[in-house]
């Protein structure tokens, strides 16, 4: 998701073998712990926002050429302003500045997309808390298979499903 090279590469390949992209899946994230400072800023947001906008347009070629096209973007609800603001979410005492901040831009930008093409379907998905080598170091989350069901639910939509939308397994969530 950070190398422009590297993804044009891999959309080439899919290109080449398949002819079309039904389903992208963005599900590249870095937590930014450590210094709070410009390179980390810079590292976290290429991966976590930015990296969403330069596999999309690389993309969009070959999602154009599917019958249903469909974007999901793994999201957090620690990037929603109503979550990290009600003391009643485990999201209010999240100090995770630069996800927080990066997931928010990346629901954003899935809503944007969903706007500018509607055409293809965006969404956006809170997975839940899923145990993985980023959270290791907390000791939380269930297993990545059953985080998995939601996003391939979003995935998998009818053609009439929804788009622009932030969601977790339980549906539509505010943000």
């Amino acid at each position: 998701m950070t190398d422009d090279a590297s993804v044009n590469n891999a959309l080439e390949k899919i290109g080449s073998d398949e002819g079309r992209l039904d389903v992208l899946v963005h599900n590249a994230g870095v937590l930014g712990l450590g210094d709070l400072d410009g390179p980390s800023a810079l590292r976290v947001f290429d991966t976590n926002a930015v990296g969403i906008v330069r596999v999309t347009e690389a993309a969009l070629p070959l999602l154009r050429r599917s019958a249903d096209p469909t974007v999901v973007t793994v999201s957090s609800s620690a990037g929603s302003f109503w979550a990290v603001n009600n003391p009643e979410r485990p999201e209010f005492s999240l100090p995770i500045l630069l996800y927080s901040a990066s997931k928010s831009a990346a629901t954003m930008l899935t809503v944007q997309y969903a706007k500018a093409y509607p055409d293809i379907k965006f969404n956006a998905v809170e997975p839940g808390t899923t145990a993985t080598d980023m959270t290791a170091g907390f000791g939380i989350g269930r297993s990545p298979e059953e985080s998995a069901k939601v996003v391939v639910r979003l995935a998998t939509l009818d053609p009439d499903g929804p788009t622009g939308t932030l969601q977790d397994e339980g549906g539509e969530l505010r943000w």
